[in-house]
């Protein structure tokens, strides 16, 4: 078997009302998606997405007639790319995809097939008031969520501590709640400082006092000495972050200095499937946690799921979800049916062979760029 082409559709998503993002300066108005589709001479078709892919044609030729199933072949060559140019991670979950076809099996047993699937916890995006993140934590209750995520302006912690506590109110002890500072990386052209140490401390104290499970990127993501401190003076509640780690090595680093409770990498964003199964195998051994970050589409949602569920994540996955601004809707529009948990939360593991994706191929048409 041959790689025969290596096909990006990039797609434009509308999103009326637009979307109010807390880490974006400006409300999302459209969703930008780039699929990635591998072809082979068998008839095999691949499909993976995250990052943009942008200015990954000249790079098309290091892959097409080669053996799609030689995965750590390719993922040397992603990472000899990524040095000059775009993290291209998808392609590789787009190869794990033919590989788990031709072996039919799901991606997710062929790394561990450690569960079938992980509670998901609902990755809330927007900033609220007090009272309406509360009320918006009842309704993610009933839904079947036993865990959300709630965003924290640390240039409005007055605010952001508000919300936690009406919140932790609210649910009680019912659901698990995490914080996420947006600490560890900046948007383009923001160069507002990150929070202190000692401020950051301040902050891990405060929250738990809430029974807050983690406090995510308190820090910048490249100050792992300083996380490390924080996560050692921090008792009572765990120290989350690397979700924009852009190398192996760089997450190998994290690890060597225990800068986490728990190790965030997303696979299609920074590191890829293979290389990431071996950040959560080590992060495992040393009796920390592996959940990586997801907040690209279904696709992307799917890549992290199966590496997860395949070496034990957990004890939460990463579901992006912030009605109703940011829907399964909005963020699957391309595939034939969103990306859902369980009645009772839990993100299954698709039964299918590969990822388990199936697109929709008159939404992808309608949306094309």
């Amino acid at each position: 078997m041959r790689i025969t082409a290596v096909r990006l559709q990039r797609l434009v998503v509308p999103l009326e009302p637009p979307f109010e993002a807390a880490w974006d300066p400006e409300p999302r108005r459209s969703f930008a998606v780039t699929i990635v589709r591998v072809e082979t001479d068998d008839g095999v078709i691949g499909v993976g997405s995250g990052d943009t892919m942008d200015g990954f044609e000249a790079y098309e030729h290091l892959f097409v007639g080669q053996d799609p199933l030689a995965i750590a072949r390719h993922v040397r060559v992603l990472e000899t790319i990524d040095l000059h140019a775009g993290r291209y991670w998808p392609l590789e979950a787009a190869l794990w995809d033919i590989v788990g076809q031709v072996a039919g099996l799901p991606v997710a047993t062929l790394f561990g097939g450690s569960s079938d699937g992980i509670p998901a916890y609902a990755s809330c995006g927007s900033l609220l008031p007090s009272a309406a993140r509360a009320e918006s934590a009842l309704r993610l209750r009933e839904e079947g969520f036993r865990a959300m995520k709630i965003r924290v302006d640390p240039r409005r912690l007055a605010d952001g501590m508000a919300a936690v506590a009406a919140t932790r109110a609210a649910v009680g002890d019912s659901m698990a709640l995490m914080v996420d500072l947006n600490q560890g990386w900046r948007m383009p052209g923001d160069t507002t400082p990150s929070l202190d140490p000692v401020a950051a401390r301040d902050v891990a104290a405060e929250l738990a006092a809430y029974d807050v499970l983690w406090l995510e990127e308190p820090l910048a993501g490249t100050d792992l000495r300083g996380l490390a401190a924080l996560r050692a003076s921090a008792p009572g509640i765990r120290i989350a972050g690397g979700e924009m780690t852009r190398t192996f090595t760089e997450t190998l680093a994290a690890l060597d200095v225990d800068a986490f409770d728990v190790y965030q990498p997303d696979v299609v964003l920074a590191g890829g499937m293979l290389r990431t199964r071996t950040v959560a195998e080590l992060a495992l051994a040393r009796n920390r946690w592996f959940t990586p970050h997801t907040w690209t589409n279904g696709l992307g949602l799917l890549a992290n799921l199966h590496v997860a569920a395949g070496v034990g994540g957990g004890p939460f996955l990463e579901y992006p979800y912030d009605p109703p601004g940011w829907t399964p809707e909005r963020r699957d529009a391309f595939l034939a049916e969103p990306i859902r948990p369980d009645r009772d939360g839990v993100l299954r593991v698709p039964s299918g062979p590969g990822l388990g994706a199936v697109l929709d191929e008159a939404a992808i048409a309608r949306y094309a760029a």
